[in-house]
């Protein structure tokens, strides 16, 4: 005997309504392990392994590739084998998550029911009908069927992106027909443009002139769509103010390549720009808060994030408890960081909850800008590009490594004397690093 259980999507703790569905891990008719991934989902900052609480056989799902699916809807539905002689247990709440983390390549060793036999590991009751028909499932219940030939699996479509799949399947396109352009015979949206034109219009069609599409129309989606709507809250939101001012870097520079030549672990540029932050932080501590309602939040600690460009675009990762690390244990956790962002590997925990930003666009090429507070912060500091200039340098004209320095705030927790206090500590501090051995 069995009973069935529902999965729904859970809260995967970032403040979402939902998460779009990137891949599927398992088949209607597959038995699953407690704990098991079932479903990559796309939140706000991370593609992430969503895992089931129960083990048994997956009866339903719920969602299709590419389909956004709201938390607390229906995941999967699971066949869960009760002990023998024992009547069918009540319904249940769903066991806490074991957890969930950054996607990694697919499991190996599933073990599927196949049409009249048995699982291939340890027995599992077979699943009954669904004791009620779920709402739009991508797939029914597998039927078992007296045993007979196998039919062969489907092949492999050459396709990857979930976008290129629902742009077939919206306008009748079968993928199997459509001959791919990309490397190995990948399956490219412009294939499945091709097809449709040539489903729709089989021979050439004249189109007036001045009536062609201008460009092409893409959706706001996944990481894209979340980054502009809190952009967009940012700026409606706050009232935000940037002051900036010009710093010759050439001391720090010069602090660095001294720092560098011992043995060690190499100190970034980044990673002093972060220590001198920090130390205007605990000089200006309202700087290290977000409004709430009526009040201000002062953040006891300061969870450093910093802008890094990533495979889906841009992010903020976050230094945890900065203000306890070294300049060299600084610098590790600034390039670990980094890394897991320029390859996709960074998870929910490392991409929230920062007070303060540092926004390094000089890796860009450009010398200034005026950034839009990362919502619900109050404050960011934005480096421009380090290049040799000419500078009044002790009174003399010569050429300096000079670099732009701009800072946003929130004008509700502080006013512009605090904001240009700190902005000239960090300029100090840039032009003669020494003086941060003041504080220490």
């Amino acid at each position: 005997m069995a009973v069935v259980r529902e999965f729904t999507l859970p809260d995967l703790g970032e403040g979402l309504t939902g998460a779009e569905v990137v891949r599927w891990m398992v088949e209607v008719g597959e038995v699953i392990a407690v704990d098991q991934p079932v479903v990559e989902v796309e939140t706000a900052k991370a593609v992430v392994e969503v895992p089931c609480p129960y083990g048994g056989v997956v009866t339903a799902r719920f969602g299709e590739v590419g389909q956004e699916v709201p938390v607390g809807a229906p995941l999967v539905t699971v066949a869960v084998a009760a002990a023998p002689g024992a009547a069918a247990p009540a319904a249940e709440p769903e066991r806490p998550l074991v957890g969930y983390g950054v996607a990694e390549s697919r499991r190996a060793g599933r073990r599927r029911v196949l049409p009249g036999g048995a699982p291939a590991a340890a027995p599992v009751a077979q699943a009954p009908a669904a004791p009620a028909v779920p709402v739009a499932p991508v797939a029914p219940v597998v039927p078992v069927v007296p045993a007979g030939p196998v039919p062969a699996a489907p092949a492999v479509l050459a396709v990857i992106s979930p976008l290129v799949r629902r742009l077939a399947r919206e306008h009748g396109v079968d993928l199997a027909g459509v001959p791919g352009s990309g490397p190995d015979g990948l399956i490219t949206r412009r294939d499945v443009e091709r097809a449709i034109a040539a489903a729709a219009a089989p021979g050439p069609v004249a189109v007036p002139r001045g009536t062609e599409p201008d460009g092409e129309l893409v959706p706001l989606r996944g990481l894209r769509r979340t980054v502009a709507e809190k952009l967009t809250r940012s700026h409606r939101e706050i009232p935000a103010a940037t002051c900036w001012v010009d710093a010759d870097a050439t001391e720090l520079m010069a602090l660095r390549a001294q720092l560098n030549a011992v043995p060690g672990p190499k100190v970034s540029v980044l990673a002093l720009l972060a220590r001198i932050c920090l130390a205007g932080l605990e000089r200006f501590p309202e700087l290290n808060s977000s409004v709430e309602g009526e009040a201000v939040r002062r953040h006891s600690a300061v969870h450093l994030g910093f802008a890094a460009q990533g495979q889906r675009g841009l992010v903020v990762p976050v230094v945890r408890d900065a203000r306890r690390l070294s300049t060299e244990r600084l610098s590790e956790e600034l390039a670990r960081l980094t890394e897991a962002a320029r390859v996709g590997t960074l998870g929910p925990a490392e991409l929230t909850g920062g007070t303060f930003t540092l926004n390094n666009y000089g890796v860009f090429g450009v010398d200034g800008s005026t950034p839009i507070l990362n919502h619900p912060e109050a404050a960011m500091l934005g480096v421009g590009r380090i290049a040799p200039k000419p500078w009044v340098h002790e009174g003399e004209l010569a050429v300096r490594r000079v670099t732009q320095l701009s800072f946003t705030f929130d004008h509700r927790v502080c006013d512009g004397g605090t904001a240009g206090g700190f902005l000239r500590f960090v300029a100090d501090c840039v032009e003669r690093p020494g003086t941060l051995l003041r504080g220490l």
